[in-house]
């Protein structure tokens, strides 16, 4: 039987708990051959804080969920399924449903040919730098002008400081939330 990924939902903040178990009852069933791999997808995000100093940690893409590589049959479902902090498969009308290796890939953020243990977003990039004058194009400050005030590609995000209220004010945006403008 081949072996495909199935989504298992968890008790959010419980991933990493449920794959350590899981893969103690893996163990202790003699399942190694037939649950093979278990993944959370996770992406590294750089977080600035007071000061500009910058922190990188490594954050849940999809929290309450988890990645399964298995062999689906009535004895794997059971032990996957009865593991604490599992709460069900992700499935149509209770039957659990395999992910494409598209779906898969898309999940993990990577291209087709990388190993699963490589799985990191990519970070990033933009044409902004520090001065430009840009226009907010989505979002509830859209339409909103200002200046760049800091570039922030790992995270994906952009520090603005708008006019709001007649007070020059900084604000977090994320790169596509913003569009240079001719001046």
């Amino acid at each position: 039987m081949a072996k495909r990924w199935y989504v298992v939902h968890t008790y959010s903040g419980y991933e990493n708990k449920v794959k350590t178990d899981l893969l103690q009852r893996i163990e202790t069933y003699g399942m190694e051959e037939r649950i093979v791999d278990i993944q959370i997808p996770t992406e590294q995000v750089t977080e600035i804080k007071d000061g500009g100093k910058r922190e990188t940690k490594e954050v849940k893409v999809f929290p309450g969920y988890v990645l399964v590589r298995m062999e689906l049959d009535d004895e794997t479902w059971s032990v996957v399924r009865n593991t604490a902090g599992v709460t069900g498969f992700v499935g149509s009308q209770g039957n659990p449903v395999p992910l494409r290796r598209s779906e898969f890939n898309k999940l993990m953020g990577r291209s087709t040919g990388a190993s699963p243990r490589d799985a990191k977003r990519a970070t990033m990039t933009t044409n902004l730098e520090v001065g430009m004058s840009v226009k907010v194009i989505s979002g509830p400050l859209a339409d909103f002008e200002g200046e760049v005030a800091e570039v922030m590609p790992e995270a994906g995000k952009v520090r603005v400081m708008l006019m709001i209220f007649g007070r020059e004010t900084p604000v977090e945006l994320t790169l596509d939330q913003v569009s240079a403008t001719l001046s």
